[in-house]
């Protein structure tokens, strides 16, 4: 019988060499760019009807705004380290300090360097992060937090230190102070466990769900 006619190798191989498989194909879930930008820009819409959010000042602006409050007076502004969202700047016991939130998966938590990094808890949005560190049920978390230092350059340099996080008061932005139907509405999610429920008209109910915190 005639042999068989030998294959021609692919381009750059030798004849004989085994075809390479296809590469296994990651366990990990595929990125979904439009979670996070869902979850940004709902952060977002949330910080700009807090009042509390400050926007783009710097640290010594900041600390400056909390430096005559009372202890755990806070507000939340623009992280000047590029690889940073938002930080929360806090007027603790030792002075006014700021502390960076970092961003993972369309979730927030504050920025630690302590072992217990990985039990601190994470949330969809920052006003819940400001809401459970000033919930009556959560302890306050004590940890190696990574304290945002001033320094000369423009950049923000980080130093660990141990902070007691108890938020009570938020530092509303100079001019811009929330409206009275914010301010009724924040009063009726702090007495009432399901807004939703009450007797009121849809509109009202809507826009109570367009901001569902307390602080």
């Amino acid at each position: 019988m005639p042999a068989a006619p030998a294959t021609e190798a692919p381009r750059g191989m030798r004849a004989g060499t085994v075809t390479p498989t296809a590469c296994l194909q990651s366990t990990h879930p595929p990125w979904d760019p439009t979670k996070d930008l869902r979850a940004i820009a709902s952060n977002f819409c949330y910080l700009e009807n807090s009042g509390w959010y400050w926007g783009a000042v710097t640290a010594a602006q900041a600390h400056a705004a909390l430096q005559e409050a009372s202890e755990g007076a806070f507000l939340v502004r623009d992280s000047s380290h590029p690889l940073y969202m938002l930080t929360l700047s806090v007027r603790t016991a030792r002075g006014p300090t700021s502390i960076r939130i970092q961003y993972s998966s369309a979730r927030f938590l504050l920025d630690s360097s302590s072992p217990a990094r990985p039990s601190l808890s994470s949330f969809p949005n920052v006003p819940s992060l400001v809401q459970h560190y000033m919930g009556p049920k959560s302890k306050a978390e004590e940890g190696e937090l990574a304290k945002e230092a001033p320094s000369k350059s423009s950049q923000e340099s980080v130093q660990s230190a141990s902070v007691v996080m108890k938020l009570k008061r938020a530092v509303y932005k100079p001019h811009s102070l929330p409206s009275l139907q914010h301010l009724t509405r924040l009063v009726i999610h702090r007495h009432s466990e399901c807004p939703e429920q009450l007797p009121l008209p849809k509109p009202l109910l809507r826009y109570l769900q367009d901001y569902p915190f307390k602080v």
